[in-house]
């Protein structure tokens, strides 16, 4: 009888093998499983992570097949080609779409009940084809979405105003990609509303403007071309913040996490997966929450449901 919890990583590249290693450090599941289908580099990174387990917890990891997945809670799927210098998300769809028509039917076969996490890029337009194109229920299948770009947000804010991001709530939503919005009416800092912070308590308040929200604003939207740009990939910040999700999920914690889904008509947007605020719960999204915003912040959140769309319509889904 299996112990634990069991999650398989579908790709072992720099994000895959970077999510198993915070696994094997943070001691959240027993039995992770590397499938890719460069066997041997899956073979090397399942060695190296484990060689490491006398310092961290007992973990089972190995490089596997699609039947090895049998059993796992959760499937994190990473496969399809990084984004380049230069490339943005969108980029990649077609192709990545592709890959994932052909691997989905494989895994299905033998993980059918695990909750799935979309991690390859573009990961709304990800999350969208395997919904569209599989049996999975909406509730199976989460997109990374903008949990990163939400924690690049309230990094940079923290920074800006000296204080622990932990006393930051921030959200981006809409598109993982250029067309994201910050709702800063929803905004709070050390529990008050932004607005009355920067107002009543931030020293800066004589000195900080509208150029100042633009500038945190861009920092986050390109923070992700800069670091391609530097080391040609990232992975580290991204496999912290999937290990949380996972964290959300096996622990059954109702968290609440800015994460991309299917949507029913809110905020007036339907058919297309971006990222809202979801509670994510032990069989993955238990429901979406839609925060009142202003008419423009809305706008902004339709546009970018509009722009993903069209880019589906150009694709073969």
């Amino acid at each position: 009888m299996r112990k634990g919890k069991k999650i398989t990583i579908l790709g072992a590249g720099n994000v895959g093998a970077s999510i198993a290693y915070t696994l094997s450090i943070t001691g959240l599941v027993s039995e992770v499983v590397l499938i890719d289908i460069n066997e041997k580099k899956a073979r090397g990174e399942a060695m190296d992570i484990i060689h490491g387990t006398p310092f961290s917890s007992a973990l089972n990891i190995y490089a596997g097949s699609y039947q090895d997945a049998v059993g796992s809670d959760i499937v994190i799927f990473t496969v399809g080609m990084a984004r380049k210098p230069g490339q943005t998300r969108l980029d990649l769809a077609q192709a990545n779409v592709d890959v994932t028509k052909s691997v989905m039917p494989e895994i299905l076969r033998y993980a059918s009940d695990a909750v799935y996490l979309v991690v390859s890029n573009p990961v709304d337009i990800i999350t969208y084809t395997i919904l569209k194109t599989t049996d999975l229920s909406e509730r199976q299948v989460i997109g990374s979405g903008t949990i990163l770009d939400s924690a690049r947000l309230r990094s940079r804010l923290a920074d800006h105003m000296n204080i622990s991001p932990k006393n930051v709530h921030a959200y981006v939503f809409g598109e993982h990609g250029d067309t994201s919005m910050i709702p800063w009416s929803l905004v709070t800092i050390a529990g008050m509303p932004m607005s009355r912070y920067c107002t009543d308590i931030c020293s800066k308040h004589n000195q900080c403007g509208k150029m100042e929200l633009h500038d945190i604003e861009d920092d986050m939207r390109t923070a992700g071309a800069k670091i391609i740009e530097l080391k040609s990939a990232t992975y580290y910040a991204i496999a912290t913040s999937v290990n949380r999700l996972c964290e959300y999920i096996i622990r059954d914690t109702d968290a609440v996490m800015t994460v991309s889904g299917m949507l029913h008509n809110q905020y007036g947007i339907s058919d297309v997966c971006l990222s809202l605020p979801f509670v994510i719960g032990a069989q993955g999204l238990k429901r979406s929450i839609a925060p009142t915003m202003t008419d423009n912040e809305v706008a902004l959140l339709r546009k970018s449901a509009d722009t993903l769309k069209g880019i589906i319509k150009q694709l073969d889904i």
